[in-house]
């Protein structure tokens, strides 16, 4: 009777998926019926679709100053309870250190760390510890590998997108900006994808490509309802990929970048199916929804001034205006300048965001900024540009 009430019951199913991922996973240890139903693919997939909240984010460093060597530690950060401890070694169970390459539904994608005479790629849950191997495709380092793994439309197969960036084009040479700063002569980008399928096991090339006179910045793929958005450079938009009809095209960024006087502060995430786009300028703090990426547009859900976003996080924030200012977009030996307040990743409404020396949790609609850590406690090199994703437990199976 025991054994009937698992297999082939909706009703143990039912509710079962409606508990956390967390509990869920320890459940697993109560019987082996539990953890025979908990494992299945099918409970699993069910488990997907209900909403679960943010529970971290993962933090790595990056040599501020080198292309040929990867920061080895691996930071988590939980955004859940009043203390906040910082551990590093949730990826630990993983043969080789690695680089976090891209993130979604519970599932990571990263590298093995450069150099390397046998570089791998490497698919893991970090909850079940369960990883998957690959051998790296024989693409340039600086390709951004972004994972798609979409059960709610797919099977519970994964996809890898190499988005491979490659200089097709310069103008001219040296020139003074704005500020007066010497810049780099204009260039052109050529951006083309392979392919990874895990059912298939091979790499294949699309036919399609795509080019911009800007690259990519914080370049991990954000997975939204099947297509694969990267971020561009000095607020020029987003990079679209429909990896199912091999389809690409530039999204226009909600505001004109000839709008702003100082070179805003961005990042993008998903919530509730949809691509967002975090932006910190002299308007404010704003959250834009893409209705629809062909057209390039953008709903703007949430607008907060620097002024009343001060008066909100009196302990936190002041004199954002002055800062906003001081923000360069100056590049010192290929490096972006540090700015003062940085929005890290965002993902179903909330934000990890640095603020000077300080890192803090920003909840859209409730307005307060918690703090988690310090960039001490993360590293010497956590200000430059360092490699940030927002994490969700899943009980997703890695085969």
């Amino acid at each position: 009777m025991r054994g009937r009430w698992f297999v082939g019951d909706d009703i143990p199913m039912n509710i079962l998926s409606r508990l956390s991922t967390k509990t869920l996973h320890f459940f697993k240890l109560v019987s082996k019926d539990w953890f025979n139903l908990i494992s299945d693919r099918s409970f699993a997939k069910l488990q997907l679709k209900r909403s679960e909240p943010v529970s971290g984010f993962f933090f790595q460093e990056v040599f501020e100053w080198s292309d040929d060597a990867d920061v080895e530690d691996i930071n988590y950060i939980p955004i859940a309870g009043e203390e906040v401890n910082v551990c590093q070694t949730v990826l630990d169970f993983l043969p080789d250190n690695v680089v976090i390459l891209s993130l979604n539904n519970g599932l990571i994608c990263c590298r093995t760390t450069f150099p390397n005479s046998h570089p791998m790629i490497y698919v893991c849950n970090p909850l079940s510890k369960q990883w998957a191997s690959l051998m790296w495709p024989g693409l340039p380092k600086i390709c951004s590998i972004a994972l798609a793994f979409d059960p709610f439309r797919d099977s519970m197969d994964f996809t890898l997108i190499a988005l491979r960036i490659e200089v097709v084009e310069t103008h001219g040479g040296e020139v003074a900006d704005e500020e007066g700063y010497e810049t780099d002569e204009e260039e052109e980008y050529c951006f083309s994808f392979h392919i990874y399928s895990s059912k298939n096991r091979s790499w294949r090339e699309s036919n399609e490509s795509c080019k911009c006179s800007h690259t990519v910045t914080k370049n991990k793929g954000v997975l939204v309802d099947g297509d694969m958005y990267w971020l561009i450079d000095h607020a020029y938009g987003v990079l679209m990929f429909d990896h199912h009809n091999e389809l690409s095209c530039l999204v226009s960024a909600p505001i004109p970048p000839r709008e702003f006087t100082y070179t805003p502060e961005m990042c993008i995430g998903e919530s509730q199916g949809k691509l967002n786009y975090v932006m910190i300028s002299e308007y404010g703090l704003q959250l834009w929804v893409l209705e629809d990426h062909f057209a390039s547009k953008w709903d703007l859900k949430f607008c907060v001034s620097l002024d009343e976003l001060e008066r909100e996080n009196l302990t936190v924030l002041f004199n954002l205006e002055e800062k906003i200012q001081r923000q360069s977009s100056r590049m010192v030996n290929g490096w972006k300048d540090p700015s003062e307040v940085d929005p890290l990743a965002f993902k179903d409404g909330v934000m990890l965001v640095r603020v000077a020396t300080s890192f803090y949790l920003y909840e859209f609609g409730k307005g307060k900024m918690k703090k988690l850590c310090d960039v001490s406690t993360l590293g010497p090199k956590a200000v430059f540009s360092p490699i940030v994703v927002p994490y969700t437990m899943s009980l997703a199976p890695v085969e």
